[in-house]
C-alpha cells in the first residue's frame, strides 16, 4: 500500500492563473499553457545588476582644444 503524502497534491487548472483572474488571458484550453503563474505569486520583473562606474584612469584629456589665444596666433 503506497503512502500518501501529509498534503494532498491538488491538479493546476487554468482557473489558479494569475493572467486568467486578472483577465489578460485569451486562451481558450483544456490544461494550462506554457506561460502559467501561479495566481498568488505576484509579478515583477527581475532584479538588475547593480552599474558600478570604473575609476578614471587619465587624469586629463589625450588631445584639447587650443585655447582662444593660440587660435588667434594660428589665424593671424
Amino acid at each position: 500500500m503506497p503512502k500518501q503524502s501529509k498534503r494532498a497534491t491538488r491538479k493546476v487548472t487554468c482557473d489558479d492563473c494569475y493572467f486568467r483572474r486578472n483577465l489578460l488571458c485569451a486562451l481558450e484550453l483544456a490544461e494550462p499553457c506554457s506561460t502559467f503563474r501561479p495566481a498568488e505569486a505576484q509579478l515583477a520583473p527581475p532584479q538588475q545588476l547593480r552599474f558600478v562606474f570604473r575609476q578614471e584612469r587619465r587624469s586629463r584629456a589625450a588631445w584639447a582644444f587650443p585655447s582662444a589665444q593660440e587660435q588667434a596666433a594660428l589665424h593671424a
